[in-house]
């Protein structure tokens, strides 16, 4: 009966959003995914991690800052805003993969994982600030963001493709280079955490606890792992070459070795120039793009067949909704 039907469902009985409406909600999920992570930065670098002095409201007595907190706990407050943003972009992807049909039961599941890493990681920066910016909080607070937008990009993805069963594009061990790398590449976004909770900028003008390691020397062993991402990417662009792999990996894989060049120069910037908080701010956007480019790269190897629009007539290949997509919105991985 129609009474009985949950809200998600009446929406469905209603509203038929198109393909392409549904692979851009899907790409609005990873841009507010990077959003997050870049202005998570800047509430750490400068130095308003504590610019409210509790959660979930601002202060004990008030639910958003007083003008003595000052631009720092405008800053933090902001971010905390943003969480409510970003709700809205993914709540409107779960809407619309729920709307579309046929449905896809997959993008549904996506997008409420999605969801649910959004609402933990609010309680993660929850216990953030009651702990006074404890480094393994923190660390878990950006690990659990890079955590959203893996499966926000992994949404992206299963919304470029159809529902065929998985083809693979190229031979088994071709595929566990390339899952090597990515491998290697959040090897390295998790010892760039470690970094950042040994360093200097620890979020707050005030003494704060740092993970008590050396810095300098944890910073060379995330150099080290920036070498092994580099020669496992260059690996895999002369194999896909020698293997003849489609066009969309191999201008995948330079995308990948692009983005690492410039996050390399980035890194030894802020090195040289004692860590100055805007470098370090491009620094993070940065491993978000090389993560994105990394996730990307490895899910181009396996096809699952065109994504028929709005009618037969309308199927694309698979990848070249991608392209259109990132040609019409600022993709961050481009």
């Amino acid at each position: 009966m129609p009474n009985s039907l949950n809200p998600l469902e009446l929406i469905a009985r209603r509203w038929q959003p198109s393909a392409a409406f549904v692979r851009r909600a899907a790409l609005a999920t990873v841009v507010m995914a990077v959003i997050i992570v870049v202005t998570g930065g800047a509430v750490r670098l400068s130095q308003s991690g504590l610019g409210c002095s509790t959660w979930p409201k601002c202060t004990p007595d008030s639910l958003t800052p007083t003008a003595a907190m000052g631009i720092n706990g405008i800053i933090e407050f902001s971010n905390r805003m943003l969480t409510d943003v970003l709700c809205a972009v993914v709540g409107l992807f779960i809407i619309a993969a729920r709307a579309r049909h046929p449905r896809r039961r997959s993008l549904t599941r996506l997008g409420w994982a999605q969801f649910w890493l959004v609402m933990s990681n609010a309680v993660i920066g929850g216990i953030t600030v009651l702990s006074g910016l404890n480094p393994y909080i923190v660390g878990s607070h950006f690990l659990a963001a890079t955590a959203l937008l893996t499966v926000a990009v992994l949404s992206w993805r299963r919304a470029c493709e159809g529902d065929e069963e998985p083809r693979d594009l190229v031979t088994r061990p071709v595929r566990q280079l390339a899952w090597l790398l990515v491998g290697a590449t959040g090897a390295l976004t998790v010892i760039g955490t470690v970094v950042t909770g040994a360093g200097p900028h620890a979020g707050d003008a005030h003494k704060v606890h740092r993970i008590p390691l050396n810095w300098q020397e944890i910073t060379q062993l995330h150099v080290d792992f920036v070498y092994i991402v580099v020669g496992l990417t260059v690996a895999l662009w002369f194999t896909l070459r020698a293997v003849k792999a489609p066009a969309a990996p191999r201008r995948m894989v330079l995308e990948l070795f692009g983005c690492l060049m410039a996050q390399g120069v980035i890194g030894y910037v802020q090195y040289f120039m004692g860590l100055p908080e805007l470098v370090i701010g491009l620094h993070m956007l940065g491993s978000t793009l090389v993560w994105i480019c990394a996730l990307r790269l490895a899910l181009a190897l396996r096809d699952r067949g065109p994504l028929l629009e709005d009618g037969p007539a309308g199927a694309a290949p698979t990848g070249e909704h991608e392209a259109l997509d990132a040609q019409a919105v600022s993709a961050p991985s481009r």
